[in-house]
């Protein structure tokens, strides 16, 4: 994976959450759903996650690395931390992503690392990097 298109991401992004009211990162529209705050708590979430299986994985075959997500965002609060607050901590998260990434040695990218909850389900690291980045998409195209 080319980390230069996360930090893309990353710098297009920031300046994009520049002209999100505050307003619209705290409206929730029901209490099942997260808030823009709260998906990008996740995010935050995800990188802690990942950040973990990327260094973790090179080194450590197969280790079972996971979180629950829900879990996760309501136990930390999001809705009432900063934005800005919320925002510096995904943007450091990042590129500190983007770090790693950089400097995964080729050979390392075809280790595993279990992400599953239930029976054992391994993935690539070069894959859980890919799906890192998708799922970031994924989740900024809702805030």
């Amino acid at each position: 994976m080319n980390y230069q298109i996360l930090k893309n991401i990353i710098d297009t992004e920031l300046q994009r959450f520049q002209n999100i009211s505050e307003e619209e990162w705290n409206y929730k529209a029901s209490s099942e759903k997260w808030s823009k705050k709260e998906i990008i708590g996740h995010l935050c979430d995800s990188a802690f996650t990942n950040i973990r299986r990327f260094v973790v994985t090179q080194y450590k075959e197969n280790e079972n690395i996971i979180y629950d997500q829900d879990a996760w965002v309501k136990a930390q609060n999001y809705q009432n931390v900063p934005t800005s607050d919320l925002i510096g901590l995904w943007k450091m998260l990042n590129y500190q992503v983007v770090q790693i990434v950089e400097n995964i040695p080729d050979e390392a990218l075809q280790r595993t690392c279990d992400t599953t909850k239930t029976k054992p389900q391994v993935f690539t690291l070069e894959f859980i990097i890919n799906d890192y980045v998708d799922h970031m998409k994924h989740h900024l195209k809702a805030i």
